[in-house]
């Protein structure tokens, strides 16, 4: 069965990376959830996605350059109308304790390809073992040297390399750096790449599937799973071909 990531959660109807859009995902019956990580100035994991607060909140400035205090201060829904409270950036932390009461996955996005966060790695490592963790979370990023770290860290945690443009022959690529899995564009996705890949031992899940199209296509091939901002309309069309 191809697995449903709510993409930041159910970011095409919360605001993306709160609490809102994962337990929305939760609510629709997605089997896991991505979100992206970043440091705080005082050292807290938080759960954003770009490296300036600008786009998604309601404040200025560099994550890296502003207290887990601060950032909290700011609305990432201040953007969308009512029903809408404030929606705070959550901690990393937050969203490991919510976890608590589900049997969802994370895939757990380091975005430090653009500013190096020293010590992110041994950071996430160790609240993922503080919660044990070890098998409900994936570890990807476009720095592909920050996720060899985290497997020299914590080899029973499964990683999986970002990409965007084609890869010749990304599952000897995968092999070489001891990942289990391929995050791809949908773009860099083709059939033959992802069918390739299942054989050698891979779990590719592509990014990010908005198109019905693409998505009766990923099912049809037995993708492992893929990324969505419409978690509910993909569990849909799987539930739909299920029947038939």
């Amino acid at each position: 069965m191809t697995l449903i990531f709510a993409h930041r959660g159910v970011s095409s109807a919360f605001p993306e990376n709160t609490m809102s859009a994962f337990r929305a995902a939760e609510n629709v019956g997605a089997d896991g959830i991505e979100l992206d990580v970043q440091i705080s100035q005082d050292g807290e994991l938080v759960v954003i996605h770009d490296e300036k607060v600008d786009r998604t909140t309601n404040g200025k400035g560099y994550v890296k350059d502003l207290t887990v205090k601060e950032l909290q201060k700011l609305d990432a829904s201040f953007k969308f109308k009512k029903p809408f409270t404030k929606n705070p950036i959550p901690t990393l932390r937050e969203v490991f304790e919510w976890m608590q009461g589900n049997q969802l996955i994370c895939n757990v996005e380091l975005k430090n390809n653009i500013f190096p966060y020293e010590g992110i790695e041994q950071k996430l490592i160790g609240l993922i073992k503080e919660f044990r963790y070890e098998n409900r979370i994936i570890i990807s990023s476009f720095n592909h040297y920050s996720i060899v770290k985290c497997f020299q860290l914590a080899p029973e945690v499964e990683i999986a390399p970002l990409y965007s443009c084609g890869i010749y022959m990304p599952w000897i690529y995968a092999d070489s750096i001891r990942a289990k899995g391929l995050h791809p564009n949908i773009l860099a996705a083709p059939d033959e790449i992802i069918e390739s890949s299942q054989k050698a031992g891979l779990a590719v899940r592509p990014y990010t599937v908005n198109d019905e199209h693409v998505m009766k296509r990923l099912f049809q091939c037995n993708c492992e799973a893929f990324f969505t901002d419409y978690p509910e309309k993909a569990l849909q069309l799987r539930n739909n071909i299920e029947k038939s």
